[in-house]
Parts: structure tokens; C-alpha cells; sequence
């Protein structure tokens, strides 16, 4: 799951007004007729796309199964997580994987994009745990098994606490271990992986840990106070960004490299401003958290300027080179309103700050179709604890996904939905519920929702 956490803002609008010179270029805000659009003819081939469910493997396995992780150690702050809970087993996809993969199955996937964690593949600084790897052989043999194809992520917010210890993304220097876990893992499953993303959500990653203060490392809401650095916050996603290339071009030149194809994933979070006093404060969070990544996307070039922290750093000129597919993350937009986000008071609101907004995924897609690169979604979903809105919210998106590949021959290979079962979603704990399956977090039983059941008509192998 991405940034759509709690976001309330609590930062000195003193600051934000500070950046007034950032220019809004955004459209303003579509709305179509779903009273009169028919959702029910929408289906998607799945000889020709990839549809399946996307996992977090700490989220789904908790700090039990990866004790030396930097969550783990995160979790056990006074108010790091949401009630004072902490993640223990999750919903234990560590041991009961094999239930899962025979559940997305049933709902008719043919991919499933996971994370391979880096804190139990190498849990103290230069040694590798070859259960750890048994593991995901294990896994990835099963998925294999039922016509499941994997997408690994190598980064989904997660890394060994002696990582944190060391500085973490902050520091330049240390991108040659996430390099060294990273063409690890890949010489122990290229053969059988060729889907890969290096990291889950830079933008997010960088000011969720740096900013709001809801991830590791303790710079946050704790009961040490609130403390937020815009300028490491830029630092991290500038070497984000230089992880990236790092990664790609070392893992291009090894055995299969060739065969991989290796994506950059990005949350497309756009923010409004509910009136003219919020517009300065959306500008700023926009162009903090998409405009600075979409620009390097097209440049090369990593620019950072706002709340008095500036940066230039040329990563890559030729970038795209070094992107062979966009995994493209979309919940919805945000809209600023009295400092906090909310949305508009008409329209549907999930158990996030934010609505069933499928106009703005289609908006999304086609922003990023400008990159000439195939798209897969690699997340897209709703909390939805009542089970009331699910159903609307998947039959909405995916008739905008099917509407833009219609539309503008949007590339898009395939779609994950996020997530196959609840989970522990970061800092609020096991509140929200995304999962297309309930879990009974006391005896770990999974329970396909009502309103999920819907997914399995859009996605069906049709005759040639």
C-alpha cells in the first residue's frame, strides 16, 4: 500500500506559502455521467495481460517472521502505529503462502506482484541467509506451479535495521548494499522472475519517513515530538533515483538480464486545493510528491526546490534507457481542504481521506502513456471495512483503465489489485481493510467479500 495513510498536515502553512512561485498546470477536475455508463461489457483478456493481486511481504508476514527489519524496530515506538498495535504474524502469508496462491487461483489470476524482503534475505550486513532464499524459491515454485506468473519488488519500504542504522537512503554511499541485495537476489531467481521492480514508491517512501513522520526511521509523531527535514527528505529521493539506475544497469549485465524487464514504480498522487486559501498548500504537495518525479522521468534530471531546500543532480540523461516498463500505483487524488485531505462533499468517500475517483486513474494513465513505455498497475484499491463501496470502486476503475486503452491505446500489460487479503496497513495497523478476502486476524481464516467477487468477470481468457 502507498501513501494514501492519515495524511494530516500538519506543517506551518507559513512554509508552504513560501512556494507560491510553483505554477499549477492541472485541469480542472473531470467528472463523468456513471449514471448512464455501462460497466458490465468491460472484460479483459488475460492471454494478452497480466491481472493479479499485489503483496507487501512485511505487511503480509509481519514483524514475527522478519524481527531484523527496520519496521520491526519501528513498531515498538509509543505511537508509531495506529492503537498501539503492532504487526506480529499479520495475516502470516510467511507460512500459509500456499493458501494464498491457491486463493488468487480461484479468483482467476495469472500473476501476483509480491516483495522479496530484504532484512530476512540479509539480516546482518553482508550475510546472506540461504533459508531465507529456500523460502522464495519455495514461493515463487508454487506460484509457478498453479500459472502465476511473479513480479518481485526489492524494495517496498522495508529494509534491515542495520541498514537504518548506517543512515539508510540518506547517505550516498550506502546505495552499493541495496546494489549488492539487489543483484543477489536476482542471480538466485532471474531464471525464473523476469518482472522486476528495484523500489515501491520513491516519492512516498522519502516524505512519509522525513516529513509526515508515519514511517522509520524516528523523525515522526512519537512521544519524542514532531520533527520533519525537508531537505533529507529531498537527499533520499534524489538517491532513490540513483538507486534506480544503480540497480537496472548492474542487473542488465548479468546472466538473464537481457530477458528481465525491469520497471520504475510510481504513486501518481495529485492534490487539489478544495478553495482558493488550500490551492497554495496542494500546489506544493504536488509538485513535491509527483511534479519533481514525472520531471525526472523526462529529463534525467533531479530537481528539488521548495520549502527553502534546493537541489540539481543530472541521475541519468537518458533515463527512459534505463526503464523498461512504469508501474504505476493510483487510489485516487487529494483534496486540501482547512490544511487537512478530505475530498468533495458529494462524492463517495472509502475509509481513506479520499473518494472513488476513477476519472483521475484515467487521467494518470494517460499522463504517464506520455513515456512511450508499457504501463503495468501495480496497485489499486479500496479500504472498504463495510464492504458497501468495493464493488462500485472496481467496476469504476476498471472501466477507466479499459476506457483509456480504448481511447488512446493506453499500453497497459497488466493490473494488480491491491491486495488479495487484509493486512497490516503501516501505521494503522490492521484499521483498514483492502483485502478482496476478510482475514480473521485471530484465527487467520481468509473469507472472500461480496463486494469483491465482481473482480473475477473482468478478467477472463477469451477465445482467439
Amino acid at each position: 500500500m502507498g501513501f494514501f495513510m492519515k495524511l494530516s498536515i500538519t506543517i506551518n502553512k507559513s512554509l508552504l506559502f513560501l512556494s507560491l512561485f510553483i505554477v499549477s498546470t492541472l485541469p480542472a477536475r473531470d467528472a463523468w455521467d456513471w449514471k448512464n455508463i455501462d460497466t458490465s461489457t468491460v472484460v479483459f483478456d488475460t492471454n494478452k495481460m497480466l491481472f493479479g493481486v499485489a503483496l507487501a511481504e512485511y505487511q503480509n508476514s509481519g514483524a514475527t517472521n522478519l524481527p531484523n527489519s527496520n519496521w520491526a524496530h519501528w513498531e515498538k515506538q509509543p505511537g508509531a502505529i495506529e492503537n498501539g498495535q503492532t504487526s506480529g504474524v499479520a495475516c502470516d502469508f510467511w507460512h500459509l503462502y500456499k493458501t494464498d496462491i491457491n486463493l488468487m487461483k480461484d479468483l482467476g489470476c495469472n500473476s501476483c506482484r509480491l516483495s522479496i524482503d530484504w532484512s530476512a534475505i540479509e539480516p546482518q550486513e553482508g550475510k546472506f541467509d540461504e533459508s531465507a532464499v529456500q523460502h522464495y524459491h519455495d514461493v515463487i515454485d508454487s506460484m509457478l506451479a498453479k500459472g502465476i506468473t511473479p513480479m518481485v519488488t526489492l524494495h517496498h519500504f522495508v529494509h534491515p535495521q542495520w541498514f537504518e542504522a548506517m543512515g539508510a537512503f540518506e547517505k550516498q554511499e550506502n546505495l552499493k548494499f541495496f546494489v549488492r541485495f539487489c543483484v543477489f537476489v536476482f542471480s538466485k531467481f532471474s531464471s525464473k522472475v523476469h518482472l522486476w521492480c528495484p523500489i515501491n514508491e520513491s516519492g512516498p517512501l522519502a516524505f512519509q519517513s522525513y516529513i509526515i513522520g508515519h514511517f522509520p526511521p524516528t523523525l515522526g509523531y512519537t512521544h519524542l515530538g514532531f520533527k520533519f527535514s525537508f531537505g533529507t527528505a529531498g537527499q533520499v529521493l534524489g538517491n532513490l533515483m540513483k538507486a534506480h539506475v544503480l540497480v537496472y544497469n548492474a542487473l542488465k549485465q548479468m546472466p538473464n538480464g537481457d530477458k528481465a524487464q525491469i520497471g520504475f514504480n510510481h504513486q501518481y498522487l495529485n492534490f487539489e486545493g478544495y478553495n482558493v486559501w488550500d490551492k497554495p498548500i496542494a500546489t506544493v504537495f504536488r509538485y513535491t510528491f509527483n511534479t519533481v518525479i514525472l520531471e525526472f522521468l523526462k529529463t534525467g534530471i533531479f530537481r528539488y526546490d521548495a520549502y527553502g531546500f534546493k537541489a540539481t543532480r543530472i541521475i541519468y540523461k537518458d533515463i527512459l534507457s534505463c526503464i523498461d516498463f512504469i508501474g504505476l500505483n493510483y487510489y485516487s487524488e487529494v483534496i486540501i481542504r482547512g490544511g487537512d485531505a478530505r475530498c468533495y462533499d458529494h462524492e463517495v468517500m472509502t475509509d481513506m481521506q479520499y473518494a472513488i475517483y476513477a476519472e483521475g486513474f484515467y487521467a494518470a494513465i494517460k499522463d504517464l502513456s506520455q513515456f512511450k513505455k508499457p504501463i503495468y498497475i501495480t496497485e489499486n484499491g479500496i479500504g472498504d471495512a463495510k464492504d458497501d463501496r468495493r464493488e462500485t470502486f472496481i467496476k469504476r476503475y476498471l472501466y477507466a483503465m479499459s476506457r483509456a486503452m480504448h481511447d488512446f491505446n493506453a499500453d497497459i500489460k497488466g493490473y494488480y489489485y491491491w491486495s488479495l487479503m487484509d493486512n497490516f496497513e503501516w501505521e494503522h495497523g490492521r484499521l483498514h481493510k483492502f483485502g478482496l478476502y476478510e482475514v480473521n486476524f485471530d484465527t487467520l481464516t481468509r473469507t472472500l467479500r461480496p463486494g469483491a467477487a465482481c473482480i473475477k468477470q473482468f478478467f477472463k481468457p477469451l477465445p482467439a
